[in-house]
């Protein structure tokens, strides 16, 4: 683990690999950088690696100073003097993946997106219907109601039960999100820049490399969302929603996974 200052804040990251092209993974909302230890060992023969906590999520820190996701990750390939990068992003790192390809389109090479969330996207009412079935009423203050809600709307997904899924990665998603969700409780009193317009309506500008795709069981609005990505950024690569996989679908299912990020990250 390493830690650089980028625009008043420590962030916490992992740098592996050697001199081929570099990739940036940003990890989910629910998550942190160590979702991604599978893509690591998988993409660290070829690609230089960088896998970082996002302000405030993780090991990094959180000044009391307004700030964007979008322009960490950018200052973050300046303090590495990193021209272009590749980003993959899973579900908040795939939004803040895209907003950072919209706000500075110079220094993204190619866009990897798994059960990625879109800036300004409004979630449907059968979203917020299943949440209510499966989560029910929780305490906005009661963190650990709140993490294992999460996973059972999230990780689990709403076609399996919670005995379908690998108890370890359950437990392992639990532990990440509780961290997150007191991160989320601090980024919420700090005033954090959303990308103005936002993305929903601006996937025609990206003009870099897309892949795309989701888990097939996780909430029907991501898959909705990675096709309407398919259709309005030009040239997108839709790949079909990865079976019994669930929103953290890099952690579940890193086979498929990383033969599509080989596939199409260039070397």
């Amino acid at each position: 683990m390493t830690k650089i200052e980028v625009a008043g804040a420590v962030l916490s990251y992992d740098d592996t690999g050697g001199d081929g092209s570099v990739v940036v993974l940003l990890h989910a909302g629910i998550a942190d950088r160590r979702m991604w230890h599978h893509q690591v060992t998988a993409l660290a023969a070829r690609h230089r690696v960088i896998s970082l906590d996002l302000r405030g999520y993780g090991e990094s820190e959180l000044p009391d100073t307004p700030f964007a996701h979008y322009d960490d990750v950018a200052g973050l390939l300046d303090a590495l003097n990193v021209e272009r990068a590749a980003l993959v992003g899973c579900s908040f790192g795939g939004a803040v993946a895209i907003d950072t390809a919209l706000a500075h389109p110079g220094r993204v090479s190619a866009l990897a997106l798994l059960g990625t969330a879109v800036s300004g996207h409004r979630w449907s009412a059968e979203a917020n219907d299943l949440w209510d079935a499966l989560a029910g009423d929780v305490a906005d203050d009661d963190l650990d109601a709140t993490a294992d809600a999460e996973v059972r709307f999230w990780v689990v997904g709403p076609s399996r039960q919670p005995t379908d899924v690998d108890p370890e990665l359950l437990a392992f998603a639990r532990e990440m999100d509780r961290q997150a969700l007191a991160g989320e409780a601090a980024l919420a009193k700090v005033s954090v820049r959303d990308l103005d317009p936002p993305a929903i309506g601006r996937l025609a500008e990206i003009d870099v490399p897309v892949l795309v795709t989701a888990g097939a069981a996780d909430v029907p609005d991501i898959s909705r969302l990675a096709d309407r990505i398919a259709a309005e950024v030009p040239g997108a690569i839709r790949l079909p929603d990865v079976p019994d996989a669930g929103h953290l679908l890099p952690l579940e299912r890193p086979g498929p996974v990383n033969d599509a990020l080989l596939t199409f990250l260039p070397a």
